[in-house]
């Protein structure tokens, strides 16, 4: 039985339907930069989530006492353990500084990812992210001195591959595993793709094949049909969903529901993914205080399809505290009630 599992709990109480545990294997926030911040890991929590990670955590600001980068450790009320993950270049700080986010952590760390897949240019031309794809002697040496210097599990993120056409994957997972990892995670895209075009997921089933460690399949889940889909072609150990839970914390509660054979949650109503907006936004306050410019991208995306909202997003962008917030959305669901009241009237004037 993979150790992963250990992080699945029986039973979620956001999990609706009976369940027969027929594709029983653990559901994972994937760490997303500028996205997982203390109050979405709260909510994809309530939501069903079996494991978050913390945003990716730069080994060289820890090194020099960071307090913001040290924040990113923290976390929310309801979580029990959270991965960390952390990425640089040089194996020697990334070693040190992960035993000392382990003596940090204790318990509560789950284990320690190394950021092997990052596409973003920022990262790439330091050497770090996806770039340890084109050195993987480095990424090894990473991966052997960081798992030398923690009791916990350590584990590596990667892509297909890096340039467009490379499929390294296999190789690199073979190269990752020899070298200490205790399980890889595989995201079915090279790194030049960055997000576009459709994730492979056979790169998934080929790397499962090739070692003897768990494997994560990433890329390309959005819906619970997904998850078994990914599931049933790869054999994977565990599945792991980044940009789809953007403003969707349901999400989880969907695939879980989906990979135990039941029944998926209805979608959340409008009122439910406003009320939700607000949420995050006030768990968030509480954190930061009442400079909230950040959330103005997750209130984008809980919105995202809703009657009124493209026209609500350049009030957004003006938002700063929750009071701004909370006016923005209230303004949405009554311009959302007076649409549907004059759609209603339109519809009952034309059967006259």
């Amino acid at each position: 039985m993979s150790w992963l599992r250990k992080f699945a709990p029986e039973a979620s109480p956001c999990v609706g339907g009976s369940t027969t545990n027929r594709l029983d294997v653990p559901v994972l926030l994937a760490p997303m930069a500028g996205v997982n911040d203390l109050a979405f890991r709260q909510l994809c929590v309530e939501c069903g989530v079996d494991l978050t990670y913390t945003e990716m955590v730069s080994s060289k600001a820890l090194s020099f006492a960071n307090e913001k980068t040290r924040h990113l450790l923290d976390r929310a009320p309801n979580e029990a353990r959270v991965a960390v993950q952390l990425f640089g270049h040089e194996p020697v700080t990334m070693a040190r500084e992960a035993a000392w986010v382990e003596d940090q952590m204790g318990d509560a760390l789950a284990y320690i990812d190394i950021n092997m897949g990052c596409p973003a240019r920022k990262i790439v031309k330091k050497g770090d992210g996806s770039a340890l794809m084109t050195t993987p002697d480095v990424a090894r040496e990473i991966v052997r001195q960081v798992s030398a210097a923690v009791e916990h599990p350590v584990t590596a993120k990667f892509r297909k591959g890096y340039r467009d056409g490379e499929d390294n994957a296999v190789e690199f997972a073979r190269m990752m595993e020899d070298a200490g990892a205790a399980a890889v995670t595989v995201h079915g895209r090279t790194a030049a793709q960055f997000y576009s075009g459709k994730a492979d997921w056979d790169v998934v089933a080929r790397v499962k094949q090739a070692v003897s460690v768990p494997v994560i399949g990433n890329g390309d889940v959005r819906c619970g049909t997904d998850a078994v889909a990914l599931v049933e072609r790869t054999d994977c150990d565990a599945v792991m969903i980044g940009r789809a839970a953007q403003g969707d914390p349901w999400l989880f509660a969907c695939v879980k529901a989906a990979l135990k054979g039941g029944e998926e949650p209805a979608m959340p109503t409008v009122e439910e993914r406003v009320a939700m907006a607000h949420r995050h936004a006030e768990i968030l306050s509480r954190r930061v205080g009442n400079n909230l410019v950040y959330m103005r991208k997750h209130v984008m995306w809980y919105l995202h399809g809703i009657p009124g909202a493209a026209h609500a997003r350049g009030e957004l962008n003006q938002c700063v505290t929750l009071a701004d917030f909370d006016r923005v959305l209230e303004g949405l669901l009554e311009d959302r009630s007076r649409i549907e009241a004059e759609e209603a009237a339109y519809l009952g004037r034309a059967v006259e």
